[in-house]
């Protein structure tokens, strides 16, 4: 009985580390001209965020839809992931494409680096 429990504990935290932390995709982002957008919020933003990163709270996305038309990729991020990839069902079911979940915005910022 206590290993039927563990397993299945064991097994809910990963479902939940893994929605909590969704997985960016694997097609190539060229970081210098996407359109890098933090999801968090104006005083997160203020805190830090990716040279260039424009700030576009979650609860805006609705609302400032159309700065996300016509875009060629767009990065999508904020603290741990989860809004970022709440951000990017938004955009998804309001038409938008190219939308990457870049999760966090520490690793955007060490990709944008990396291509410099």
């Amino acid at each position: 009985m206590i290993r039927f429990l563990i397993f299945f504990t064991l097994i809910g935290l990963l479902a939940i580390g893994s929605a909590c932390n969704p997985k960016t995709t694997k097609e190539k982002v060229d970081y210098k001209t996407a359109f890098l957008v933090d999801v968090r919020t104006p005083d997160e933003f203020a805190g830090g965020s990716v040279p260039g990163a424009v700030n576009i709270p979650l609860q805006e996305i609705d609302q400032r839809i159309d700065e996300f038309h016509g875009k060629k990729q767009i990065v999508v991020f904020c603290r741990s992931g989860s809004r970022s990839n709440q951000a990017k069902s938004l955009l998804e079911q309001a038409g938008v494409t190219n939308i990457i979940n870049g999760v966090t915005w520490e690793q955007v910022r060490v990709n944008t680096e990396n291509q410099l």
